[in-house]
């Protein structure tokens, strides 16, 4: 595949799908400072890179303010992808990036000394969480705390470990263990609410 730094001046590869033989053209055109493959690549991408986006902060404004952070450092570091994985994971650890620096920028971290931390049940059984759809869970998960709420999704959805989290979110991994286990403890207190 092609080598990180000068996907502009190689030959194409040998794709393994058609697919496969796009992305490699269209990253070569952007590259190249191709307005129209700029724009394919946003369209392609954006919806996915704002879904995961829109997890962590509510408002569309700051929303679409990441997203084009994000699309800035994707179109600045295109030339050092590698082909080495899959192109939207490689999109979607930037973007984990950028929301981080988000949150350490503006989110206000709760500190837990290093007590124990309290393991209360905090499982919601698959009928009630069946129960409630897509975007009402996702205005419940809004309404936790910002440093909570970053946790909670790293975790859940992006299945980072604690450690990982820690250094992200720049707090102890302790920390980010209260921060999970209190934003579950205030989902299901909300959901049970709601039921």
């Amino acid at each position: 595949m092609a080598k990180p730094g000068n996907i502009a001046a190689q030959p194409l590869p040998t794709p393994a799908t058609s697919e496969d033989k796009d992305l490699f053209l269209l990253i070569r055109d952007c590259i190249a400072n191709n307005r129209n493959a700029q724009k394919a690549l946003y369209d392609k991408f954006a919806p996915v890179l704002y879904g995961i986006i829109r997890r962590y902060v509510y408002n569309n404004n700051i929303a679409q303010e990441i997203l084009n952070d994000v699309f800035y450092r994707v179109f600045t570091r295109l030339p050092q992808y590698s082909f080495e994985g899959a192109f939207e994971g490689w999109m979607r650890r930037i973007a984990i990036n950028i929301i981080s620096d988000h949150f350490r920028r503006n989110a206000k971290h709760s500190v837990v000394t290093d007590k124990d931390i309290d393991t209360i049940d905090t499982n919601i059984d698959n009928d009630t969480i069946g129960r409630i759809n897509y975007k009402a869970l996702l205005e419940l998960i809004h309404e936790l705390p910002d440093t909570q709420r970053a946790v909670f999704n790293l975790h859940v959805f992006e299945d980072y470990p604690h450690k990982e989290i820690a250094q992200l979110l720049e707090i102890t991994e302790n920390n980010s263990r209260w921060h999970l286990n209190d934003a579950r403890r205030r989902l299901k207190e909300k959901i049970n609410n709601l039921i």
